[in-house]
């Protein structure tokens, strides 16, 4: 089963919140290599199976985690031709390529990346300064990732997600995790919680997780929105809706 950590490392300059150092030194992944695997079925090969199992589920766990947690810029606002207005505070933006649509706040900006090891990656974000934001990243996923079960039932994939991200057991006191609420509806995976560092806000996370095949190979889509306890009032309601809202084309 895999690991999964949140979005919410991603940042755009002046606007988006960077990853905390304990998160982003060691990206939750652990040290293994496939040498590692060999030289110990070597001395024991009657665990060959038991270990090449480990090795996967380590390796899931590596890529969902790698994906989740690194961090990138966005560079310069996109072009507005991709919304389509749906109320007064609401507009739609549709990515033709990548085959989704997401409902975002009217006066929020879009600024879309090419990181190494991503495939896309589109951020929203509101004019004004701040660290809340809405995010949606696309990574493609090796054969063995045939549907989203391949991570792990729901349940599962949340607790874990927030048991790798979790750090408040060290001494001193790293990140504290919390899991709010999960659930798997109509092909995604719906994941809230909490992350609060020492000294710093409390923010809430809420992500959206699915899978869809470009017609070569599947893509893992994480949508995440994120924001500060302290304006939870401000943009806490429009995060949710928005993540809520994504969908495939």
């Amino acid at each position: 089963m895999a690991s999964v950590s949140s979005l919410h490392s991603i940042s755009t300059p002046s606007r988006f919140s960077k990853p905390s150092p304990s998160l982003a030194a060691t990206g939750g992944i652990p040290c293994l290599n496939k040498q590692s695997v060999r030289c110990c079925a070597g001395h024991d090969s009657d665990r060959a199976p038991e270990l090449q199992a480990k090795w996967g589920s380590r390796k899931r766990r590596e890529v969902v985690l790698h994906t989740l947690l690194t961090s990138c810029s966005i560079p310069a606002v996109l072009s507005s031709d991709a919304f389509a207005a749906v109320t007064e505070d609401l507009k739609v933006y549709t990515d033709e390529v990548n085959k989704f649509k997401i409902s975002i706040p009217n006066d929020w900006q879009v600024g879309a990346g090419q990181p190494n090891g991503f495939k896309s990656i589109t951020a929203f974000y509101p004019e004004e300064t701040s660290t809340s934001n809405v995010s949606v990243v696309i990574t493609g996923l090796g054969p063995d990732f045939t549907r989203l079960e391949s991570f792990g039932k729901v349940d599962e994939f949340a607790e874990t997600l927030v048991s790798g991200l979790d750090r408040s057991w060290q001494r001193p006191p790293g990140v504290t995790a919390k899991l709010i609420d999960c659930k798997s509806s109509k092909g995604f995976y719906y994941i809230e919680y909490s992350l609060k560092n020492p000294g710093e806000s409390k923010k809430h996370i809420y992500s959206a997780i699915g899978m869809a095949s470009n017609g070569w190979y599947n893509r893992l889509y994480t949508v995440t929105g994120q924001f500060v306890e302290e304006e939870s009032e401000k943009f806490g309601s429009d995060i949710q809706k928005a993540v809520a809202s994504f969908r495939f084309t």
